[in-house]
C-alpha cells in the first residue's frame, strides 16, 4: 500500500503528467455529459431504455457507452470512425494508390488521415439515417418530417466528429490512445448497473453472497487470462552484422520480433459478430423461416451459435494476421538493416521462416481468441445476469485489457524518464503493439 500511494505521490509531482492526465479526464467528462443529451426532436418522456441489446446492436450500445438506447446525440459513437479505418486499411492492401500514400511517411499518414475523415462523415450520415428510422419511435417525434430526419443526422454526423476530434486532442494533449480510451469509458460505465443487478439477483433467491463471490473470483481469472494472451509473444532473435565506420564499431548486437500471439487484436470477434448479425435479420425480414435453422442464431447461448461464432472467430483471425502482417515487407527490413536470423539465411527463406512463426502461434491464439469471445454465453448459462455476463469475456474485455495496459505502458514511461520507480517492483509493463495504419481498438 505505501508502494501505491509513493507511486501515485510520484505522479502527481511530474507537472506534465499531471496536466496530461487531467486533460484526459475532463475530456472523458465532456464525452459522458454529451452521452445523456438527447437528440433535439426527440420527445425524453418517451424514452424507455431498454433491456441489454443483442447482436451487432448490443454491441454498438455497449461501445456507444449507452447512448444508442436513450437516443443521445453520441449515439453512434466512434463506430463510424473505426469502420471508415478498416475500410482505409484494407483499401491500402488493394489499391495501388493507398499502398503508395503508407509508404510517404508523415505526409502520406495525414492524407490517409484526411481520408479517413471524410469517408467517417459519408458512413455516419448513412448510419445516422438509419438510426432514425429504425431505433427512434415516431410517437417520441416532436418535429414533423422530412426535418426531424434531415436534423438528426446532422447532428449525429456533427457529434460523432466531435467525438473523434476530442479523441485526437486526448491522443495529443493527454494521456494513452483518445479513441480507445472513449470506448473504453464508454463499457465501463455499463460495468456497476451490470455488477448492481447480479448483485440484487443474487441477494434475491439465487445463490446468495458466496455465489458472487465466487462469480468475482471467476472474473478475475478470466482477466488474467486475457491479460496473458494480450501480453503473449513470441520472439525471434535478430543478429545485426558489424560495421566499422572512421575508429567507430556499429552493429553487432542481438535483438528480438515480438510477434504477438494475438495480432489481430479484437478485430475478428468484431467481423464475426457482425456476419453472425446477419441471419437473424435475414429470419426478421421472411417470418415464413423463424422456425428453420437460421432462427437457431437468434439464440446466442446455443451450441449452434457458439460453434459457429468459434470457428468464424478462428477463421478471420488468420486472415486478418495475414493482411496486416507482412513477413517479407519485414524480411527486406531485416536485409536492407544488415540484419539475420541466426541460421537462416536472409531474403526469402527468412521471410518464409517468420510466416511459419507466426502461423505456428496464431492457431492457439485463435482459439484462445474464440474461447474468451464465448465466455460470456457460457457465463449466463451459468446463471450470470447478462449485462454482467458480457464482462467476462468477449470485445469488451479485451478492449479494456488493451487499453489499461496502453495507459499504463504511457504512465510508466514518463515515471522512467524522471528517474522514478515504475509501476512495478519487477519487470515493465507492456502495451499492446498497434499495426501501422490499422483500427484504433
Amino acid at each position: 500500500m505505501k508502494k501505491l500511494f509513493t507511486t501515485l505521490s510520484n505522479i502527481w509531482k511530474i507537472e506534465d503528467l499531471r496536466a496530461r492526465i487531467l486533460f484526459t479526464l475532463l475530456c472523458l467528462l465532456i464525452y459522458r455529459i454529451g452521452s445523456f443529451i438527447i437528440i433535439p426532436g426527440v420527445d425524453p418522456a418517451s424514452i424507455q431504455e431498454a433491456d441489454a441489446k443483442e447482436g451487432l446492436l448490443g454491441l454498438l450500445n455497449m461501445f456507444a457507452g449507452g447512448s444508442f438506447s436513450r437516443n443521445s446525440i453520441f449515439a453512434l459513437g466512434v463506430m463510424p470512425y473505426i469502420s471508415a479505418s478498416i475500410v482505409v486499411q484494407l483499401l491500402g492492401i488493394a489499391v495501388p494508390y493507398f499502398q503508395k500514400l503508407q509508404k510517404e511517411g508523415e505526409s502520406g499518414r495525414k492524407k490517409i488521415n484526411q481520408v479517413t475523415r471524410y469517408l467517417t462523415i459519408i458512413i455516419t450520415a448513412l448510419q445516422a439515417m438509419g438510426y432514425v428510422k429504425t431505433q427512434i419511435a415516431p410517437e417520441a417525434r416532436l418535429m414533423a418530417e422530412p426535418l426531424f430526419t434531415i436534423s438528426s443526422m446532422f447532428v449525429l454526423t456533427a457529434s460523432t466528429m466531435f467525438i473523434v476530434w476530442l479523441g485526437e486532442k486526448i491522443t495529443d494533449k493527454g494521456i494513452g490512445n483518445g479513441i480507445s480510451m472513449i470506448i473504453m469509458v464508454g463499457i465501463i460505465a455499463q460495468l456497476p448497473f451490470g455488477l448492481a443487478a447480479e448483485f440484487s439477483a443474487r441477494m434475491g433467491a439465487q445463490g446468495g453472497l458466496v455465489t458472487l463471490i465466487v462469480e468475482l473470483a471467476a472474473l478475475f481469472l478470466v482477466v488474467m487470462f486475457t491479460i496473458l494472451i494480450v501480453q503473449g509473444v513470441r520472439k525471434i532473435p535478430v543478429q545485426y552484422a558489424k560495421k566499422i565506420v572512421g575508429a567507430k564499431q556499429y552493429g553487432g548486437v542481438r535483438q528480438y520480433i515480438p510477434l504477438k500471439v494475438n495480432a489481430a487484436g479484437v478485430m475478428p470477434i468484431i467481423f464475426a459478430q457482425a456476419i453472425m448479425f446477419i441471419p437473424t435479420t435475414i429470419s426478421s425480414f421472411f417470418p415464413s423461416m423463424q422456425s428453420s435453422f437460421l432462427a437457431s442464431f437468434s439464440d446466442y447461448t446455443s451450441l449452434t451459435y457458439n460453434l459457429t461464432f468459434a470457428f468464424m472467430i478462428i477463421a478471420f483471425t488468420f486472415f486478418y494476421t495475414a493482411i496486416t502482417v507482412n513477413p517479407v515487407q519485414m524480411s527486406d527490413d531485416m536485409k536492407k538493416n544488415g540484419g539475420f536470423v541466426p541460421g537462416v539465411k536472409p531474403g526469402k527463406t527468412t521471410g518464409d521462416y517468420i510466416d511459419a512463426v507466426i502461423s505456428k502461434i496464431t492457431l492457439p491464439g485463435s482459439i484462445f481468441l474464440a474461447i474468451i469471445a464465448i465466455m460470456p454465453a457460457i457465463a449466463i448459462i451459468l446463471g450470470v445476469n447478462s449485462q454482467f455476463a458480457s464482462f467476462f469475456g468477449g470485445t469488451s474485455l479485451l478492449i479494456l485489457v488493451g487499453v489499461v495496459l496502453d495507459t499504463l505502458q504511457q504512465v510508466e514511461s514518463h515515471l522512467l524518464m524522471r528517474h522514478y520507480d515504475g509501476l512495478m517492483k519487477t519487470g515493465r509493463i507492456k502495451g499492446r503493439t498497434p499495426v501501422a495504419g490499422g483500427p484504433v481498438i
